[in-house]
């Protein structure tokens, strides 16, 4: 059974930091992609970055390059979504999703096939 399990959230003030983890498991970790969305109240979800497992290639919404950085732990079939420089429109839930193969940019959420349940990160002002 695949499982995607995310932690990490809470509650900062604006240019705090955070650090996400995404846990993955029942699956070959390194064949696949990952990616992180977000939800906010009243917003369409949001894709925030992805990595490609294999290559270790990522990429970024244009809204947080510069400021998140996705990584990942292969042995530990887990990826890292830091979050630095946090504004109170980074405030959402944030949510994992897994998706076979290699891509080459953001994709939409419908190619995504597993979902996490998701992390409300908040920032205040």
């Amino acid at each position: 059974e695949v499982q995607l399990v995310e932690s990490g959230g809470g509650l900062v003030q604006a240019g705090g930091s955070l650090r996400l983890s995404c846990a993955a498991s029942g699956f070959t970790f390194d064949d696949y992609t990952i990616g992180w969305f977000r939800l906010a109240p009243g917003k369409e979800r949001e894709g925030v970055s992805c990595i490609s497992l294999s290559s270790g290639i990522t990429y970024y919404e244009d809204s947080v390059k510069g400021r998140f950085t996705m990584s990942s732990d292969n042995a530990k079939n887990t990826v890292y979504l830091q979050m630095n420089s946090l504004k109170p429109e980074d405030s959402a839930v944030y949510v994992c999703a897994a998706v076979t193969g290699v891509v080459s940019g953001l994709i939409p959420r419908n190619e995504y096939d597993y979902w996490g349940q998701g992390t409300q990160v908040t920032v205040s002002s």
